[in-house]
């Protein structure tokens, strides 16, 4: 077609011209599909050039940061004010700044391991009744206890006896915890003729080339986190069965072992924030001021699906104060509240639902009706009938044992429909609960033009009226819990642990210690050991595919299949 003329076409007739038509038509049309595409494949070209781009900046200004904080550690170091610190606060200090460092260097090696130019890495049950049976789980060392003579005791007849049964008494019995070594044997195999040497690789560990296999590192942090042992003392624990674990090494283990847990981390706090209702809750925690050589108080807000939730979870959030600016930052998915940002993908969502708490006012901002219309309040029923237990317990009003009655007849109906399906305990909830509800909220009215403003009766009879919507949001949502008590029981270790070493070392000790915490604490909730759940996921993670690191969170987790 590209060598007709003017002249060719003149003798065509009718039908030639309409072929000749039709195949010009189907050129052009082939032409136009052809520029189609390749614009699309420059297009997208483009877009990928771009997010790498964006994704060099993100981990460029990522390792700026990291570096950063390491200069920072090192000023800390050396130029703290140790004089104003004991020896108890100046070992712990040192100990954090060991753990902190080989957190940062993991994490400075993660990031440039990723880089786009170089290829990637693959990366107790309740306590049971005195004369149960010891359970079935455990080994047994069986004693055999027979008669040295087997033949009647009796003179006059001296004859064999017969065994007729036995009695069987089993007492429980501990070791200490065993050291053992894993021996790994790579044999060298070699072609003589084509002088080829075949090995296989060496198996990834958390801590590639170190000491640690991933069962001591995961003893460790659970020893530090859940057990709330200071380094020294489990360096002395470990010194009974002759192993030398400096309190610097086994910092270096749990901070390696903190930085590959991140990633986790970070998904299982998507998915806790994936639910409709969610419990809040906050506590101080004392954490140590270098420059100052003293503490100062910080908080650990803490998250929990509901109560009610068929999947468990809960996650801490380490934050220097105790403002609605961090409660607000954490419910929008706001990762890292400094810059740098995180490139684009697959961003969290601001969480929307029922947040269930004691109505301090720090959550105010967070669910501030205008900012967030699809989030609601729900207050905590055992906080105001705690306020009137303080009054009975310190004798100050008349009213408090009445309310605490009315209280008592709602836990009673509440204490029967937890089995029961959202739909079906709503339904029950209004028939039983709301007229207690209802008389409890005439009786509060009539008893506070009874008492004084600005007493103690005023205030705990205050605190459920103006916040009556919210301690009744139950009476409209079956997924509702009653109280807050689910999530204030998972407070409670940060509670012991403060009364084993005393503060946090730092401010990045505390985000750890918040990570390693939530992970193991929602473990304990799926019904899994904390040390089996962490010491197979860090002897998994070198080698599990990121795509698949959803298994990998407590509520999927299933042991890796022994082979």
């Amino acid at each position: 077609m590209r060598d007709l003329t003017a002249k060719d076409l003149q003798g065509l007739t009718p039908e030639a011209m309409a072929a000749l038509a039709q195949q010009m038509l189907q050129h052009i049309e082939q032409q136009a599909r052809e520029i189609a595409l390749k614009q699309e494949q420059i297009e997208l070209k483009e877009q990928q050039i771009q997010r790498q781009a964006r994704d060099i900046v993100w981990r460029d200004a990522k390792i700026e940061k990291i570096n950063f904080e390491l200069a920072r550690l090192k000023r800390w170091r050396f130029g703290a004010k140790t004089e104003a610190m004991d020896a108890q606060q100046r070992q712990m200090f040192e100990d954090t700044m060991v753990e902190d460092e080989a957190s940062l260097e993991a994490q400075l090696a993660a990031l440039r391991a990723a880089r786009p130019e170089t290829p990637e890495s693959p990366t107790p049950p309740p306590r049971r009744p005195r004369r149960q049976a010891l359970p079935e789980h455990l080994r047994r060392v069986e004693h055999r206890h027979e008669p040295e003579d087997t033949h009647c005791p009796t003179l006059s007849c001296r004859r064999p006896m017969t065994r007729v049964g036995e009695d069987v008494s089993e007492k429980l019995d501990i070791v200490p915890a065993e050291f053992f070594v894993h021996r790994h044997v790579y044999g060298k195999w070699v072609c003589r003729c084509c002088e080829r040497l075949v090995q296989e690789p060496a198996e990834p560990e958390i801590i590639d080339g170190g000491m640690p296999a991933s069962g001591l590192v995961a003893h460790t942090m659970i020893s530090h986190f859940v057990d709330h042992l200071p380094y020294y003392r489990l360096e002395a624990i470990n010194a009974r069965s002759r192993v030398h674990t400096p309190r610097s090494t086994l910092a270096a283990w749990s901070g390696r072992g903190g930085a590959a847990l991140e990633p986790l981390y970070e998904l299982h706090k998507r998915f806790v924030l994936s639910c409709a209702v969610l419990h809040a809750d906050e506590t101080p925690v004392a954490m140590l001021d270098p420059g100052a050589g003293k503490t100062k108080k910080t908080y650990i807000w803490a998250y929990a699906r509901g109560a009610l939730d068929a999947q468990r979870g809960m996650v801490y959030d380490f934050c220097l104060g105790r403002g609605g600016q961090y409660p607000v930052a954490f419910l929008n998915g706001k990762v890292d509240p400094d810059p740098p940002t995180e490139p684009d993908g697959d961003k969290p969502k601001p969480w929307q639902g029922t947040l269930v708490s004691d109505r301090y006012v720090g959550y105010d901002p967070v669910l501030d009706p205008k900012i967030y219309p699809e989030r609601v309040a729900a207050a905590c029923a055992a906080h105001a009938r705690r306020k009137f237990d303080e009054l009975a317990n310190a004798g100050a009003s008349n009213v408090a044992e009445e309310a605490i009655e009315y209280f008592a007849r709602i836990y009673h109906v509440e204490g029967r429909l937890g089995s029961l399906a959202p739909d079906e305990r709503l339904a029950m909830r209004q028939a039983l609960a709301r007229p207690i509800w209802d008389e409890l909220d005439k009786w509060l009215k009539l008893q506070r033009k009874l008492v004084p403003d600005g007493g103690t009766t005023a205030n705990a009879i205050d605190y459920s009226l103006n916040n009556w919507e919210a301690l009744t949001r139950n009476l409209q949502d079956g997924t509702v819990p009653l109280d807050n008590n689910h999530l204030e029981q998972q407070i409670k270790p940060w509670k012991v642990g403060a009364k084993n070493w005393l503060f946090l070392g730092s401010e990045l000790a505390g985000k750890r210690a918040a990570m390693v915490m939530s992970l193991v604490q929602s473990a304990k909730l799926n019904g899994h050991d904390p040390w089996a759940y962490l010491r197979d996921v860090l002897a998994r993670l070198p080698t599990h595919l990121n795509n698949r690191l959803e298994e990998l969170l407590p509520h999927r987790w299933q042991p890796a299949a022994a082979g």
